[in-house]
């Protein structure tokens, strides 16, 4: 408890004041440090959205023409000249942009389907309707009509999940082109107020020359993205509508699935329904029944010989709006985070179907119903509430393989300081309703929350932010006990201080995180801080945690060069550092790594870096899966990645990827190119392939006897593997609201194992005394896993959010044939020999509005 109450301590710099920056003169200053900018009356008569400025509309609009370049050259003067003008009646925002462009053959237009970024010129609204300088909404089209949008959340963070409901029209002309917007309030939040005042950002991307213009300037070197739009005041009388969305759909689906030794021809035929009702102006209700996603693209193929379970983004749309208010993050890596809230929890595979195995085992349980709260108080609170509940899934013999169970998530979080300043709080509660089939294995109750905060000051350039949570288990003895047994947690280790305990019905533990951040201003940016985790923290009932019993530090320091040179666009070097411990004080890692990555002036991307984990001994405590810390010998690896100029109709790629250690020992390459290519403006492919060589000198291969005891043997094998596959994508997009997409990966891989040997001394320094020869009437057994996985999606947009999609999935698998052998041509034929498991959707939603 003493580092909690470190923590507390630490945070009292939320209370330091920020410096704001000096105010412009000849007129009121926005919070962002800019002149507001007032708007006229609001319009008699609606634009007619045709591309074109002759509506009366226009004529009395404020006309914006100070736009400035931000990339690649800061506060640079634009190449081209831009306009945009702002209009607004009770229901919609309406925007007017001209871009002029002296050869407007020379603009680029390329076609895709709805959210694509293509390498297009570009045209984007933001508006921070809340005007809280944390969060917003973008609005993006293309001059071929291509729409793409986002909400902004946590000042810099983008959600491209969210769609919205609006139109715009595009034209090229002799002057360049135009894009004209009508935005409806209601797909915005905002306070109910007799005049508003919204932040707005207008920017503009010129493809051919890479470069970008913004009105006002957006500063790279400043952090965040809300807090640097201009305010706009005179949103005068502005309706405050309850609305409500309705999306009802239906669904239809034809598949082939394993029977035994055959297969057997399944029809389903199924509704649901999404909602959307506005309480207010900016409180707003999604609701959901009985969704299917079939639509979605499947997960990566990965062969998992870790013990941690992989980490899979979400990507249903329910789920995906909106995430970044339920975002609390316990453990972030290469820019992919989880922590307390993890979606795709929440109509997962059934947990007990390898424990009741059957082939009527169905592969996701299914959602009943979900509904959730989100919106922005007054006061500069955010709220955001989820509860869902999805069936009780059931196996041969009416075994349960996963129980009916309830999730909530509650989050809540209080601005202050304009944004600069804030805290928050989280509780997730999971309840599943157990029986005699699954009470042994599952947890009957889990309960977690936290509270974090973040201060930023010296004008936004520094922070200090962290955050301390809480978790309790419940369930049988049995149930218990394997969590205890886990490998998020390994209380059943012998060399630990760690006191395993079979009779217990709960289990809790804590976690708190510090950090300081310099986060903008100059050069540099840097990030240390300390984490720590105690043995019983558990939140992967409906959160995502790999590790408890951690304690971490780390740090990173980078000096970034925005400003263009006749070599680089822009050039960014980083330093990584960080040493891991078990909460009992056992090092397990002590490395760190530099990096660099460039664009360089010609467009291209260029990026690589050196690690190495420096610390000998370092114990690794979960390699032999429950037995005692294993010592780790030194180890260094490198990677590399280039990329070629997107705006090219061929760009080539590849990624690169080594190391080595145990001496010498263990060691993997691997290498991914890649091309895309765009044929015409309708038509774009991309082909990767991921090729891999690994040699694990000690990997872990089964542990024999009563764990614990002392003639249990923990083994390990050397493990030859040889991994490919080809990931493809194929896209044609007949309009904007038409397309077409594609997505295959066909995946292999293949070990051999060889020198079986046990523990010896575990903690020795050299790797020859660690183990010993180990011998087994079982043998060695290699292993041949194939995979293919496929898309193949039709999405038509035949209105304005209402939606027909055709989707045709097909998978392959094989397990077991030329086990422990690689041969590329041999495997992926016999791969595309095995039968196929084959599905057919039709999916319809219609969009009402009330």
């Amino acid at each position: 408890m003493h580092r909690l109450a470190i923590v507390t301590v630490l945070a009292f710099p939320v209370l330091l004041p920020a410096q704001e920056p000096a105010p412009h003169r000849g007129g009121s200053t926005s919070a962002a440090g800019t002149v507001a900018l007032p708007l006229p009356a609001p319009v008699a008569a609606p634009p007619v959205l045709d591309g074109r400025d002759d509506d009366p509309a226009w004529k009395n609009a404020r006309v914006i023409t100070d736009f400035r370049e931000f990339d690649p050259v800061p506060n640079g003067t634009p190449r081209f000249r831009t306009t945009a003008r702002i209009a607004y009646d009770a229901h919609n925002l309406y925007f007017f942009v001209r871009a002029y462009d002296p050869h407007p053959d020379s603009i680029v237009s390329l076609l895709s389907r709805r959210d694509v970024k293509t390498a297009s010129d570009q045209i984007k609204i933001m508006i921070d309707s809340y005007h809280d300088l944390r969060t917003g909404y973008e609005f993006a089209v293309n001059p071929a009509g291509v729409k793409r949008d986002y909400y902004t959340y946590n000042d810099a963070d983008e959600d491209e999940s969210w769609d919205g409901v609006w139109d715009v029209a595009t034209r090229i002309d002799s002057l360049g082109w135009t894009a004209e917007f009508r935005i409806p309030l209601s797909q915005l939040r905002y306070p109910s107020e007799a005049e508003n005042t919204f932040g707005i950002m207008i920017d503009r991307d010129v493809a051919r020359f890479s470069e970008r213009y913004s009105w006002p300037l957006y500063s790279r070197s400043r952090t965040g993205i809300a807090s640097q739009f201009e305010a706009v005041d005179g949103f005068r009388g502005l309706a405050s509508p309850h609305r409500l969305e309705v999306s009802p759909y239906t669904v239809t689906k034809t598949q082939n699935a394993a029977i035994g030794a055959g297969y057997e021809q399944r029809t389903t035929a199924t509704g649901g329904a999404d909602l959307k009702y506005g309480l207010t102006s900016n409180l707003t209700v999604d609701a959901t029944v009985n969704p299917d996603f079939g639509q979605v693209e499947a997960d990566p193929s990965v062969l998992n010989l870790s013990a941690f379970e992989t980490f899979f983004p979400e990507k249903r749309p329910f789920f995906l709006e909106g995430q970044g208010l339920f975002r609390f993050d316990v453990n972030c890596n290469d820019g992919v985070c989880s922590g307390l809230f993890y979606s795709r929890r929440i109509g997962r595979a059934p947990q007990l179907s390898g424990t009741y195995p059957g082939d009527e085992n169905p592969a996701q349980t299914t959602i009943l119903s979900a509904a959730k709260l989100t919106g922005r108080l007054a006061g500069g609170a955010s709220i955001g509430v989820l509860d869902a509940v999805t069936s009780r899934e059931q196996g041969p013999g009416h075994a349960t393989i996963e129980p009916r169970t309830n999730y909530f998530v509650g989050r809540l979080q209080q601005d202050f300081r304009d944004g600069a300043s804030g805290i928050g709080v989280m509780l997730t509660s999971v309840r599943r309703g157990v029986d005699q089939f699954s009470a042994p294995y599952l947890r009957r109750d889990a309960l977690a929350g936290g509270l974090d905060f973040r201060n930023q000051f010296l004008g936004r350039r520094y922070s200090v932010d962290g955050y301390v949570a809480a978790s309790r288990v419940a369930g049988s003895a049995q149930a218990i006990a394997l969590t205890q047994q886990s490998f998020v947690h390994d209380y059943q280790r012998p060399d630990d201080r760690l006191a395993y305990d079979s009779t217990r019905t709960s289990l809790g533990g804590t976690s708190a995180q510090l950090s300081f951040n310099k986060i903008g201003g100059g050069k540099t940016r840097f990030n240390v801080g300390y984490q720590w985790l105690s043995p019983g923290f558990e939140i992967n009932d409906v959160g995502f945690l790999s590790r408890a019993n951690q304690q971490n530090e780390f740090a990173w320091y980078q000096i970034a060069f925005n400003d263009p040179t006749r070599v680089y666009r822009n050039f960014r070097i980083n330093f990584n550092q960080w040493t891991n411990f078990t909460a009992a004080g056992m090092r397990e890692e002590a490395g760190g790594n530099v990096n660099f990555n460039t664009t360089l002036a010609n467009n291209w991307f260029v990026g690589g870096g050196e690690g190495v984990n420096a610390a000998v001994p370092s114990l690794c405590s979960t390699c032999s899966r429950g037995g005692p810390a294993v010592a780790q010998s030194r180890a260094f690896w490198g990677w590399a990645n280039v990329m070629g100029d997107s705006r090219r109709a061929i760009v080539p790629g590849l990624s690169a990827f080594w190391n080595t250690g145990d001496e010498g020992r263990s060691s993997s390459v691997s290498a991914g190119p890649s091309v895309s290519m765009r044929v015409a403006s309708r038509f774009s492919a991309e082909v990767g392939v991921n090729w891999s060589h690994d040699v694990n000198a000690a990997q872990w291969y089964g542990n024999y006897g009563a764990l614990g005891s002392d003639t249990t043997h923990y083994t390990f094998a050397r493990l030859d593997q040889h991994t490919v596959s080809v990931t493809t994508r194929l896209n044609f997009t007949a309009t904007p609201n038409l397309s077409l997409q594609v997505y295959a990966q066909p995946f292999v891989s293949s070990g051999e194992y060889s020198d079986w040997m046990e523990l010896n001394d575990p903690h020795a320094r050299a790797f020859a005394d660690r183990y010993r020869p180990y011998s087994n009437a079982d043998g060695l057994a290699g292993f041949n896993y194939k995979q293919l996985r496929s898309n193949t999606v039709v999405r038509w947009e035949y209105r304005p959010g209402s939606v027909l999609y055709l989707v045709w999935s097909q998978g392959r698998e094989q397990d077991g044939l030329d086990p422990g052998t690689f041969q590329f041509g041999r495997d992926y034929r016999n791969l595309f020999r095995a039968h196929p498991t084959n599905t057919f959707l039709i999916k319809g939603s219609y969009w009402v509005s009330f």
